[in-house]
């Protein structure tokens, strides 16, 4: 199904609702005639950030993209250095680090929560080991405890990719709070979004003075604004990472509308976790697994079917019922640009069964109890 249909169908896949005085605050930014980056509303979203969740710095970027290549420049990744990151993502989590000349070294997933197999690293590790990236998948905590005695033994950094779980948590912790650094996406299909937008969340101080520079294009701007130089000038690599105003102002009523957002969330999730409980076990399906050290961020809902077949059936069946059901990734290691670092690619077995079976289900911030009933009547309907 093309993007186009996903949202045409009656009960999209997802979309983006005013939660709260998004339309208010946009307004306020036209008048105040500030449109450019890291205006009043840019600000206000940077302290909600870094108030939520205790780093050192959140900085607010176009993309979760921008924010992860800023986190390769970062780490300084140079032609050479390998960064470990799960076949089963998408493919901006390695294209930040190859970008710089890095060679991606795909693991495969765990089968409870398709997030990277944390048993595999030790024998992924090289001396040019530079980075591990996990991904929290549908908002579920990778295993971060074993992740991270990894790579402190190894003096490995961990970049984050919380693209899924803002506002999800591992033994308590807030995800995207573990590495040295962590990303964010607010697109359009996360539980909050400015339509295209991402932050990088800086976890350790030493990295937070220059984030500040690379994304400002290399200079120092920000301390010129802050008067703590008398001009700005090129100091650092760097490129144009700020978003506009209007997507700050448009952000901080999500941002500030958290708990009515969540709340929904999870009441979505878990209608469909216990609704379809029945069904799944007739089917051959299995649902989400849920680590009891974990708490979902609620972004997703997803159902594994038995095989190809009955996946691409019951994306049909559902669609026939004028709701999009869609699937996730194609793995990495398989697609034509991972062929070119691995002519004979790995065998991942997990990522690829995952990407024959995985099915989505509608999920958005302003879906109604009577529309997820129908998503759930049109599964219980097939067959």
């Amino acid at each position: 199904m093309t993007p186009v249909e996903q949202k045409t169908t009656r009960i999209p896949f997802s979309r983006t609702a005013i939660m709260g005085r998004e339309l208010e605050y946009v307004t306020e930014a036209i008048r105040q005639r500030h449109l450019s980056g890291d205006g009043p509303f840019t600000k206000r979203c940077r302290e909600w950030l870094e108030k939520r969740f205790p780093v050192s710095s959140a900085l607010l970027t176009t993309s979760c993209t921008h924010a992860l290549e800023m986190s390769a420049l970062l780490l300084d990744i140079k032609p050479g250095d390998e960064v470990i990151v799960p076949s089963f993502t998408f493919v901006s989590t390695v294209n930040a680090f190859v970008l710089r000349g890095a060679k991606p070294v795909f693991i495969d997933s765990r089968p409870d929560t398709l997030n990277l197999d944390e048993r595999q690293l030790d024998r992924l590790i090289t001396p040019r080991t530079r980075a591990i990236v996990p991904v929290h998948y549908a908002g579920v905590g990778c295993d971060m405890a074993a992740i991270t005695d990894v790579a402190r033994a190894k003096g490995i950094a961990i970049v984050e990719d919380n693209a899924h779980g803002m506002c999800g948590k591992y033994r308590g912790q807030w995800l995207g709070t573990f590495g040295v650094m962590s990303t964010l996406s607010f697109h359009d299909t996360k539980n909050f979004s400015c339509g295209e937008g991402g932050a990088l969340l800086v976890n350790d101080a030493a990295y937070a003075e220059r984030a500040e520079i690379i994304r400002e294009k290399g200079t120092d701007r920000s301390k010129f604004f802050r008067g703590q130089v008398d001009k700005y000038t090129w100091v650092d690599v760097g490129s144009s990472y700020l978003p506009s105003e209007l997507q700050a102002a448009f952000l901080l009523g999500q941002l500030e509308s958290e708990a009515t957002i969540q709340a929904r969330r999870r009441k979505i999730w878990e209608t469909y976790h216990a609704e379809l409980a029945g069904w799944a076990e007739q089917r051959g399906a299995t649902r989400p697994v849920v680590p009891s050290d974990c708490e979902p961020s609620w972004h997703l809902y997803y159902v594994m079917m038995p095989d190809v077949a009955s996946r691409q059936e019951l994306i049909a069946h559902v669609r026939a019922r004028d709701a999009a059901a869609v699937f996730h990734y194609l793995p990495l290691h398989l697609s034509a640009m991972g062929r070119r670092f691995y002519p004979t690619p790995p065998k991942l077995p997990v990522a690829e069964s995952a990407a024959d079976r995985l099915l989505r289900l509608p999920m958005y911030n302003d879906m109604t109890d009577a529309e997820v009933a129908e998503v759930i009547e049109a599964l219980r309907a097939w067959r």
